[in-house]
């Protein structure tokens, strides 16, 4: 039997730290808060954690100081799992020996979002980097060249081509928003609760064309962190702990605008990786928290992992009935980066933790014990496959 390496390890511990716009508040100390929320939910303290991985952006070297930690281990940086590589990582570390108790973060501010060089994994401080760009951004003069400037233009473009191959509608996307806002007037730490109509994402002022601002996610300051363990720590967990039964990620191939498939992006591969790694299939999955930077990518993911075929991911979100928490697909449950705010997908995994240990309270759907989580697009993408 072939040995799928990332089952050897567990979500022991989750966190999250105060959620808000424009809060002042230090990124070190809201890395402390869902650092130590994180730990003590494993049933750990900060002695027992000998790993540490992150994306950033409150860097490494300042949380081993503040928490007192003493680590053989570092992770963190871009790999083929694009956003949630840390979290892959850690995974991959602990399933080897090379760590049994692994602190995983990602702290965010206001119009920040850095993604911070942590340095290589088996330890060390940063080097300044003349690696090439990250994968994707190989085409950044071009996208420059014809005014391009940021990801709301170039998923407009895929948004566009979809419009185009398979009369997708905004009113389609739009009924994501307005779930997604539903979701989030259940969830105390969401930064946007009131409801919102089809109505008033139609006239939401535009963005990008087709993307207009209900379409984009919220930037907030946060920070979330979770705890990853050896799988044989599951009986000592306090809390019920989250098993991890595949992942998948994408090389990168095509960058933002050139794939033989486009308007497909790596999700595609991420996707067809982690199904690879498992014999369970998209009708054995419960709970869906896919990565809505803007809505169109969760359109996009939705495809990608085979809960709708190519071309129908419009019509399988219209009117929001089967991504509703009733629904076939219960769908960012949490209220998505949409409403509750942009924590760069984490905010995905935390959700998909909830929602597995039966803790989601209003917003708890029946009897979760599959889920699947999601991060990225364009040329970068991974995804997971939880259970409980």
């Amino acid at each position: 039997m072939v040995d799928i390496a990332e089952r050897n390890a567990i979500i022991s511990g989750i966190g999250i730290s105060q959620i808000g716009r424009k809060t002042g508040i230090p990124g070190l100390e809201l890395t402390r808060e869902s650092a130590m929320h994180a730990i003590s939910d494993a049933g750990l303290t900060p002695a027992d954690i000998d790993g540490i991985s992150t994306m950033g952006e409150t860097p490494i070297a300042e949380v081993i100081a503040d928490l007192g930690l003493e680590v053989g281990y570092r992770g963190g940086g871009f790999d083929t799992g694009g956003l949630l590589s840390p979290v892959m990582s850690a995974f991959m570390a602990v399933a080897s020996g090379r760590a049994r108790h692994v602190l995983v973060y990602r702290t965010v501010q206001m119009m920040g979002g850095a993604i911070v060089n942590q340095g290589p994994p088996g330890g060390g401080e940063a080097e300044p980097s003349s690696d090439p760009p990250p994968r994707g951004m190989e085409q950044m003069a071009t996208l420059l060249t014809f005014h391009a400037y940021s990801a709301v233009n170039w998923l407009a473009m895929h948004a566009k081509r979809h419009m185009h191959l398979y009369g997708t509608t905004r009113e389609q996307l739009g009924a994501l928003a307005v779930n997604s806002r539903h979701n989030a007037s259940l969830n105390p730490r969401a930064c946007y609760r009131e409801p919102i109509t089809l109505d008033d994402y139609l006239s939401a002022r535009m963005i990008s064309d087709p993307l207009g601002l209900l379409d984009c996610d919220v930037p907030i300051d946060g920070s979330i962190a979770v705890v990853v363990s050896a799988a044989d720590y599951a009986p000592d967990c306090p809390n019920p702990p989250v098993r991890v039964q595949a992942i998948g990620g994408s090389p990168g191939t095509g960058g933002w605008d050139q794939r033989a498939d486009y308007p497909n992006m790596a999700s595609v591969d991420a996707a067809t990786e982690m199904w690879s790694r498992t014999d369970l299939k998209p009708a054995d999955v419960d709970v869906a928290e896919l990565y809505d930077g803007f809505t169109y990518l969760t359109l996009a993911w939705l495809e990608a992992l085979g809960f709708c075929k190519p071309g129908e991911g419009g019509p399988f979100m219209e009117g929001g009935e089967r991504i509703s928490l009733h629904g076939e697909l219960p769908l960012n449950t949490y209220g998505g980066q949409l409403s509750a705010g942009r924590m760069h997908g984490y905010w995905v995994l935390y959700e998909a933790c909830i929602q597995l240990r039966g803790h989601g309270h209003a917003r708890q759907v029946k009897d979760a014990e599959v889920a699947v989580v999601s991060n990225g697009g364009g040329p970068i993408a991974g995804c997971m496959l939880l259970t409980r």
